[in-house]
């Protein structure tokens, strides 16, 4: 149980990946995370990086701040911002604090921002940070009035904050475990992991596996790395009775009569050996990908091309739906036949964990946090081997028996990462660092 007396404290988080249009892992982890700071009793502060002036009006702040909130840099530097981009000097840097007062209707970013009871910024402090730390080798220090007594960086970042204890969430080390799937300049990566590792507080990271990965690659003080392990946001269900409408109306699919990808489209998730698998298996049963492209994608995606000047035999069956809302990912998660998810390494695997919620039987894998997660309640898979993956498909298409026991036992293995065991394993670090 958590001290009640402890709750007072004041945590921040930083806004990095918050309000993204899109959202991402990390962003969804942020919101998770805020949700259960909330529920614990903490104040949170939101520190970001919106390009806004420092000398812009107190009054105006907060509609500058929210009329840029998630918006895409621009294409074209001024020169003013080239200079102020280039010329970071190696100081400790002021915050801003953006008074909220309810003078901006919320829009589609600022809906997406957690529970919170202050917001500072400091324009482009994310681009900034990085080149400081090129620069000086060393972490840009913030300053601002009245520090939280936790700073939690959700994504290894090159920035301190001073006057608070400054601790940062290491999701995996893909860029170094599997460096040919991700697009980090590993060098700078591996530096700036290394520098987190030697200047934190503490480390958070969100698996068994991922612990044992920075302990092992980065030769991490096994006392200052917690596994909190993370939870999903995924909202409940509308009504279930009318999903099967929904389904043909907006997607023109069948109730439980499709399989479902979701997730970026990169090398790690291991799209492409899916969709050759999926091929390979020769069922009508459709298979939709909802996810955006990330790098690597045409590689992936590869398959649903041309060869030879026409498409290949069941390329037809397969959807591709780039982006939905998350409500409507919650009805097609729900209606799925099986979910397929057997990526090459995740640290943790967020999509499995929805899909076992929703009591969708679920195609997994044997490499990284995946069998954590999954647990027995999933098909899993050597990812690499494109036949286990074929025959995996066809038995989640034919095998009733199979997806019968998977769909019931999903949503008990999911229950062990409830937004309850989640924030209480934060509560549990939180107070065991601002006690020592």
């Amino acid at each position: 149980m958590i001290d009640n007396a402890s709750l007072i404290n004041r945590i921040g988080l930083d806004g990095y990946n918050l309000a993204m249009a899109q959202g991402t892992g990390v962003a969804t982890y942020g919101r998770n995370l805020a949700a259960a700071i909330g529920e614990l009793g903490h104040p949170i502060d939101l520190i970001f990086g919106v390009n806004i002036p420092r000398k812009a009006d107190s009054d105006l702040r907060e509609s500058l701040f929210f009329g840029q909130l998630g918006a895409d840099p621009p294409n074209r530097l001024t020169m003013r911002r080239r200079i102020r981009r280039w010329g970071v000097h190696p100081f400790a840097h002021d915050l801003i604090q953006i008074p909220v007062t309810g003078r901006a209707v919320p829009s589609e970013g600022s809906d997406k921002l957690p529970p919170f009871d202050r917001i500072f910024n400091r324009a482009e402090l994310y681009d900034i940070c990085a080149r400081h730390f090129r620069r000086y080798g060393r972490f840009m220090t913030l300053r601002m009035v009245d520090p939280p007594a936790i700073m939690h960086w959700t994504y290894p970042l090159p920035i301190r904050l001073a006057g608070a204890r400054n601790i940062y969430t290491l999701h995996d080390l893909v860029p170094l475990r599997l460096p040919r799937a991700s697009l980090e300049d590993k060098r700078y990566y591996d530096t700036l992991v290394r520098t987190c590792i030697d200047r934190a507080d503490h480390i958070v990271t969100v698996s068994e596996k991922s612990r044992a990965d920075i302990i092992d690659l980065l030769n991490a003080d096994p006392e200052r790395v917690t596994n909190c392990y993370q939870t999903s946001d995924m909202p409940a269900l509308r009504d279930p009775t009318t999903l099967p409408n929904r389904l043909h109306q907006l997607f023109d699919l069948e109730m439980k009569g499709y399989f479902l990808f979701f997730g970026a489209i990169e090398p790690k998730k291991n799209l492409g050996r899916v969709i050759q698998a999926y091929l390979e298996a020769d069922i009508t049963t459709p298979l939709v990908i909802v996810g955006a492209e990330a790098w690597h994608a045409d590689r992936e995606l590869k398959l649903l091309g041309t060869a030879h000047g026409r498409k290949l035999p069941g390329v037809d069956r397969i959807r591709r739906i780039d982006y939905v809302p998350r409500k409507l990912l919650t009805d097609l998660v729900h209606g799925a036949k099986a979910s397929l998810f057997p990526a090459l390494y995740e640290g943790f695997g967020l999509p499995a964990l929805e899909a076992l919620s929703a009591g969708v039987p679920l195609l997994s894998s044997i490499t990284g946090a995946l069998p954590e997660v999954a647990g027995e309640a999933a098909l899993s898979v050597d990812p690499y081997e494109i036949d286990a993956i074929v025959d995996a498909i066809r038995r989640l298409d034919h095998d009733t028996a199979l997806q019968s026991r998977l769909a019931t036992l999903g949503p008990s293995q999911a229950a062990k990462f409830s937004r309850t065991a989640f924030a209480n394993r934060i509560g549990q670090l939180y107070q065991k660092i601002i006690k020592r």
